[in-house]
């Protein structure tokens, strides 16, 4: 069955911060949306999975060992496996995440996370 996700509006409707509410699966991919503010993570690597940040609305800043990427509403970003990063969101932003399922967790995602 086809089902029509407007992303923007799943990221609106999620009740709080830090909360990550799953719109799909894709060949074994979660696509989650978020809404965080003022909130830094611990640097973290992936070892079997790439990720997908796109921003919905807002921006924040993937560090990584090489520096900082600015990412705005409308552009997105995707981590390599095996590379060290963290998200800086420092305003309200609200962002699409994909990732191989089991790549995200509640000890690398700020203990928010659920099955």
């Amino acid at each position: 069955m086809l089902r029509k996700v407007n992303l923007l509006e799943a990221a609106n409707a999620v009740h709080g911060l830090y909360r990550y509410e799953k719109v799909g699966r894709l060949n074994g991919h979660v696509l989650s949306v978020v809404q965080v503010e003022n909130r830094t993570l611990d640097f973290h690597v992936h070892e079997g999975s790439d990720e997908l940040f796109m921003v919905l609305e807002g921006g924040f800043t993937l560090e990584t060992e090489e520096g900082g990427l600015r990412l705005e509403a409308g552009e997105m970003v995707i981590v390599p496996r095996g590379m060290r990063h963290r998200p800086v969101v420092e305003e309200l932003a609200k962002f699409l995440m994909i990732e191989l399922e089991g790549t995200l967790n509640r000890e690398n995602s700020g203990a928010l996370y659920e099955d």
